[in-house]
């Protein structure tokens, strides 16, 4: 099992730009997809971005590609997620997530931290 803490969320001016970490912990992980996803109020959870921990390959939802940029840290065992050109729609619970390569599921999950965009 791999545990996540999200940190970073907060209050934010559209427009605006914000940064969101995931510390990565637990059993050996340099097999593992990490993602974003985000939870508005009353929507279904999205995918917002992906990364391969070991090669480092990277995949965007299309709502945040061109404004949002996932990266990892291997020495701080970090994920993060730069958020910049923020919109009043990309308010919400954004929750850090792994699976092992291969699997159709992301089985490990973090508590979620919140973003809130205002206008």
């Amino acid at each position: 099992q791999v545990q996540l803490l999200e940190s970073g969320g907060g209050l934010v001016q559209a427009g605006g730009s914000l940064r969101l970490s995931c510390a990565v912990s637990g059993r050996t992980f340099s097999s593992y997809d990490i993602a974003w996803f985000r939870q508005a109020p009353g929507k279904a959870r999205e995918f917002v971005a992906t990364i391969q921990w070991s090669g480092g390959s990277t995949a965007y939802a299309a709502s945040v590609k061109g404004r949002f940029t996932i990266s990892r840290d291997m020495a701080k065992s970090t994920v993060y997620l730069q958020m910049s050109s923020l919109k009043p729609e990309d308010t919400a619970v954004y929750y850090c997530a792994a699976r092992p390569y291969g699997d159709p599921a992301y089985v490990d999950w973090g508590q979620g931290t919140q973003v809130t965009v205002s206008s």
